[in-house]
């Protein structure tokens, strides 16, 4: 269908296919012409159009693609309304390829999209093409299941309705959804995303375009955990009584807290923020806090040791995403790509297949689609690179813009600071003057907006781990935070959207939006501020987390400043003024890597170990999500790989 006519050709060129240097000039040596809308290019275009529906299914009207389908699209334009072929169509039986594409293979086209995309893109070649002429069918061979962190972006890129999503199968049509701009949260990235909602329910979640960021890739996670956004809310307060949890109102549970408040020392109160929290509530938390006089902050539940105190590139992505292409040497320390940002691990694989790009691991060996040098599984490596000692040092010094990748499993261990400083020094070793190839990989999507906040322990305060430790604290509030345990004993405020661990050990909870159901801020691991769209609505007496802080201020006697989402921006944006600039990325200053690699210390001799323990389970919408289950049980190899098991 992308046949155009050529000045001076006797017949039409593929123009996927024909580069302008293959372009003869005219006869007296004129530029080529080229001609997309003449009898020749419509005529070719409709013999192509017929040869394509010689086998295609009239399944529009039961088919998912249906009002969003390339090929009606090109059969509107350049379809006829009958065939010359008699012969039957031929059938082909659908494949299993696991739990999140289906398949109806008698509409497959053989384009061989999918098959590019798994090979090149994912770097998991495990769709490819069996047979010849009309016997030629895409499957997995086995009728084994992909095993891709993004193999969902195959029905994207499908032109016919071969390859659909399993789990939104005959849910909805495409004109019957209305559809908000947002960012993902399921990582630290900040994905462009596009929610799709029919009323008040999420329906599905598609990839924007975002160069800067994730192109046109999302994770199967981001695109799948849909269905736990409607499982195990919360959808009005509870407080609990002998050990149970009783729903209450809003006015009597926020009376519970405030006489609990009274009663509390304010240096036995403390607050730890979540991985899925927006800046906006984040600096509400921190402000009440503050007017509370409550020193025991935190907002990294996984004990990393991240401080804003030491500058902000200190914790950024320096590199940035898009940086990946530019660079000419990596080094990746205690992360793994592919699990932690798997559209990262994309962007990465794409600059390892232009060529000329060393990699070299430190950490537990994994699978990361690319070829890598293992050069060692403990901080003792990362210290003989920083040290100029290994080998791998010679690679860096040779770089012009070396990268060096910190994982989250490497600043969440007790000497995490003498390894970022390891790590600082070792982006370091080589590089161009003002390179800063210092890249912190984060795991949770508002971690950097907490930093940025400076949601961290004031003078004298505990840290999120010390907060959690038995008879810290008396009092202690929760924003979404659910991946930490807390000691028995202390009086829980849990905010929040799901019937997690956190909800669980709560005594009283107050029940939040998720992130489609609210509008805020996020920055990313590279600090690019990003605006979240409100796609949908809280359910039951469910509100947004800083209206609920709002309104817990008043009966506290410390009520907030601001009455509307718009005035606690207007205060957050006079707080920290880079977080106005939306879509842009706050310059660091590279002398704060210089610091940190001059500060040392003595990291353990101890291996690194992994930041997530299961993709598919890292927040309470993930965990509650039964697609991401039969993913985590695929994943462990705990379910049947395949069709016939």
């Amino acid at each position: 269908m992308c046949l155009v006519e050529l000045k001076g050709s006797p017949k039409p060129v593929a123009s996927c296919a024909w580069g302008v240097r293959d372009c003869r000039p005219g006869p007296k040596g004129e530029p080529p012409e080229v001609f997309t809308k003449t009898p020749m290019v419509r005529k070719a275009r409709e013999g192509v159009m017929e040869f394509l529906l010689i086998n295609h299914p009239l399944d529009c009207p039961i088919c998912d693609q249906g009002g969003e389908c390339d090929l009606q699209d090109q059969a509107m334009a350049y379809g006829v309304d009958s065939s010359r072929f008699k012969e039957n169509k031929r059938a082909v039986e659908d494949k299993y390829v696991g739990v999140l594409v289906k398949t109806i293979m008698n509409r497959c086209i053989h384009c061989t999209r999918s098959v590019r995309f798994m090979t090149e893109v994912a770097g998991v070649p495990e769709l490819g093409a069996i047979g010849r002429g009309e016997d030629t069918e895409i499957t997995t061979y086995l009728e084994q299941a992909m095993t891709s962190e993004l193999q969902g972006n195959v029905v994207d890129l499908c032109p016919v309705g071969a390859l659909t999503s399993k789990p939104y199968a005959f849910a909805a049509r495409p004109w019957e959804l209305n559809k908000a701009e947002s960012v993902d949260v399921m990582d630290a990235l900040g994905s462009a995303i596009r929610i799709d909602t029919r009323g008040r329910e999420v329906m599905r979640i598609l990839p924007r375009d975002n160069d800067d960021v994730n192109e046109e890739w999302i994770s199967d996670k981001t695109r799948h955990v849909v269905d736990g956004l409607r499982a195990q809310r919360l959808d009005q307060p509870y407080i609990r009584e002998g050990g149970q949890l009783y729903p209450a109102s809003w006015r009597d549970a926020f009376d519970a807290i405030a006489a609990k408040v009274d009663t509390t020392e304010v240096k036995r109160t403390g607050a730890i923020v979540g991985d899925l929290a927006t800046v906006e509530e984040t600096f509400a938390l921190k402000d009440l806090m503050t007017r509370l006089g409550v020193v025991n902050l935190d907002c990294r539940q996984d004990g990393a040791v991240l401080d804003p105190a030491w500058g902000r590139a200190s914790y950024l992505f320096n590199d940035t995403i898009a940086g990946i292409e530019k660079a000419d040497a990596l080094l990746i320390v205690a992360a793994n790509p592919r699990r932690e940002a798997a559209v990262l691990n994309a962007r990465i694989r794409k600059r390892w297949r232009m060529g000329a790009f060393p990699i070299g691991l430190i950490g537990e060996r994994a699978d990361l689609t690319y070829r890598y040098d293992y050069l060692g599984a403990g901080p003792q490596t990362l210290a003989d690179v920083a040290a100029g000692a290994h080998e791998f040092a010679s690679v860096l010094k040779k770089a012009e813009r070396p990268v060096v990748i910190v994982g989250m499993s490497a600043l969440a261990r007790p000497d995490g600071a003498a390894i970022a400083s390891l790590a600082a020094r070792a982006a370091q070793v080589g590089g161009s003057d003002g390179w800063n190839g210092f890249s912190v990989l984060h795991t949770a999507a508002a971690r950097v907006g907490a930093l940025d906040v400076g949601f961290v322990p004031g003078a004298g305060g505990r840290n999120a781990a010390q907060m959690a430790a038995p008879g810290a604290l008396d009092l202690l509030f929760l924003l979404g935070a659910d991946e930490i345990d807390i000691a028995p004993g202390a009086f829980v405020v849990y905010i929040g959207t799901h019937g997690d661990a956190g909800a669980h050990r709560a005594d009283v909870i107050l029940p939040g939006a998720a992130y489609p159901e609210k509008s805020g801020i996020y920055v990313n691991t590279e600090g690019r501020v990003q605006m979240a769209g409100r796609a949908s609505f809280p359910p039951g007496d469910a509100r947004e987390d800083w209206a609920i802080l709002r309104a817990l201020s008043d009966v506290l006697g410390r009520k907030l400043a601001y009455d509307s989402l718009a005035q606690l921006r207007q205060a957050l944006f006079k707080a920290h003024s880079h977080l106005r600039r939306l879509d842009q990325i706050a310059p660091a200053e590279r002398a704060d890597i210089a610091a940190l690699a001059a500060r040392g210390g003595t990291p353990e001799k101890a291996a690194f170990g992994r930041a997530l323990d299961d993709f598919y389970f890292t927040n309470p919408i993930a965990r509650a999500s039964a697609v991401m289950a039969e993913c985590s049980l695929i994943a462990e190899g705990h379910a049947a790989l395949t069709a016939a098991e």
